[in-house]
């Protein structure tokens, strides 16, 4: 035995690059009660179901935030957001129930305040002229942990920007 699987069970194509594959983000909206959008990510097919539901899809590799929030007549009840990383098919994953068949956890707080100082962070990266798609996934596992731990992330700047695009050309 030599630890290796068969060359179609590796989990790359002949060509050492990964499988593909398509994660699926299943959205409802019911005003007042149940929102559930996109902040950012690039999607790349969408379902219509009904008025109040909808599925997009992303592509492997990409990088998207969906905040969920459920309400009722007196304020907000829920408040979560979750930036995910799509995977490819070989990869392992997190399973969330509205992520098919599931993605790469980076960031995920709930609750409102949370919530807030997160978007927070994501309008000052956007105001930088970055996309946030295209932030180093470290630094939103730093925010989440920062955020969770109840202190202040580090600001994500041009230069730490630059370092890791640098950091992907070197090493994919």
């Amino acid at each position: 035995m030599t630890g290796q699987l068969p060359p179609k069970f590796q989990g790359h194509a002949s060509n050492d690059q990964p499988i593909a594959s398509i994660t699926w983000v299943d959205l409802t909206f019911h005003r007042h009660r149940v929102e559930q959008w996109i902040r950012f990510g690039h999607a790349c097919r969408e379902q219509v179901i009904d008025r109040q539901r909808r599925r997009l899809a992303f592509a492997s590799g990409a990088v998207f935030a969906c905040i969920r929030w459920a309400g009722n007549d007196h304020g907000t009840v829920a408040a979560r957001l979750v930036i995910l990383r799509a995977v490819f098919r070989t990869e392992p994953f997190q399973t969330l129930g509205f992520v098919h068949p599931g993605a790469e956890i980076l960031l995920q707080l709930d609750g409102w305040p949370r919530v807030k100082r997160t978007l927070e962070i994501i309008d000052a990266i956007e105001a930088l002229g970055i996309d946030p798609t295209a932030v180093a996934p470290d630094h939103w596992r730093h925010v989440h942990n920062r955020l969770a731990a109840g202190q202040s992330p580090s600001v994500y700047s041009s230069a730490r920007h630059a370092a890791w695009l640098a950091r992907r050309r070197i090493w994919p």
